[in-house]
């Protein structure tokens, strides 16, 4: 009986719990609109979407003995991630 009230207990204190932080982060104040020069800092801050990588891959398709040594540099260099993908980027940018 004990047992059965502290978990009840428990169980009731995580849902409030849950429920205030849900609460605190739905008050958070939303960011007025940036400027544009915020928006445009750099290449390596923003995030990259499924359509711009496919839209990269399928123009480097066209060229594939460069796109393989960029990749090969990448591998060399351990990059990861977005900065892999923007490594590439560049690296089949260069003439």
């Amino acid at each position: 009986m004990i047992r059965t009230r502290i978990c009840l207990r428990i169980c009731l204190a995580a849902v409030l719990l849950v429920a205030g932080l849900h609460a605190a982060s739905a008050q958070t104040a939303t960011p007025s609109a940036a400027p544009a020069a915020a928006t445009q800092a750099k290449p390596g801050k923003m995030k990259l979407t499924m359509q711009k990588l496919k839209d990269m891959k399928a123009k480097w398709a066209t060229n594939k003995p460069k796109l393989k040594a960029c990749r090969a540099d990448v591998k060399s260099k351990g990059l990861a991630g977005d900065d892999r993908w923007f490594y590439i980027e560049e690296c089949m940018s260069k003439t």
